[in-house]
């Protein structure tokens, strides 16, 4: 019962319901990618599969139309980062937050070319927002590794003498820190994979992953986030696309 309360409370939240989607959505690709290649005779599921996975995708696709505004005011907020110690970050964090805000109206005008409610080419737009996309996972693949290396030079410090060294309670504190960035990374990493494959023939292995192979990468990504959410349940959530 705890349980499906805790479901209940997430699909009441609009970030809950997205993780959701994305989860399902690639868990159908992957199982479905699997049948399609590997079980010949069960193909016809696999597909019925793979066009379940499509719908969601497309599903999220119609909901991130609302998110400039939710967007817009987080770039705002964070602005050129002044709060944050790490000059590297920052800039890194500010690059970021400018590649997501210039993503959604790419992905929007690509959406409504596929609609033909614009008379414009679709590919391009798609490829451009895709474009944004690959280059926000790989600012936040370096802002986490970054984080990671400052962080753990900071428990590591061979400088550091009994009377100097962190107390406890900092130690767990960064622990606990790193081992977020970590998931972050790998998660960012994921998803960074399959942006690059979204890509135009001819960009390192765009276009090369099998079905089965992107689910799989989006599930692990997907996963990854549900399990941080699950950590962070209770804690302030910084807002992000």
């Amino acid at each position: 019962m705890a349980a499906l309360n805790g479901l209940a409370s997430a699909l009441e939240s609009y970030r809950g319901r997205d993780r959701l989607i994305r989860t399902l959505g690639y868990c159908c690709q992957l199982v479905g990618g699997v049948l399609v290649e590997q079980c010949p005779a069960r193909s016809e599921v696999g597909t019925r599969l793979l066009v379940v996975s499509a719908q969601l995708s497309h599903c999220r696709t119609v909901l991130r139309l609302f998110d400039d505004l939710a967007m817009f005011v987080y770039t705002k907020q964070y602005g050129l980062g002044s709060e944050e110690k790490d000059v590297f970050v920052r800039w890194l964090s500010v690059l970021g937050n400018v590649a997501d805000q210039l993503y959604y109206p790419c992905e929007h005008v690509a959406w409504a070319a596929d609609a033909k409610v614009l008379r414009v080419d679709s590919a391009r737009w798609w490829t451009l927002s895709t474009a944004l996309w690959g280059f926000s996972l790989l600012l936040g693949v370096a802002r986490s590794l970054w984080t990671v290396l400052r962080l753990r030079q900071r428990l590591r410090n061979p400088m550091a003498s009994l009377t100097s060294r962190l107390p406890q309670s900092k130690q767990r504190a960064i622990e606990v820190r790193m081992h977020s960035e970590v998931l972050t990374l790998l998660s960012n990493l994921a998803d960074l994979a399959n942006a690059v494959h979204w890509l135009p023939p001819g960009v390192l292995w765009a276009g090369r992953f099998p079905p089965w192979l992107v689910g799989l990468m989006g599930t692990i990504s997907s996963l990854l986030s549900i399990y941080q959410a699950a950590q962070a349940s209770g804690q302030p959530e910084a807002a992000s696309p």
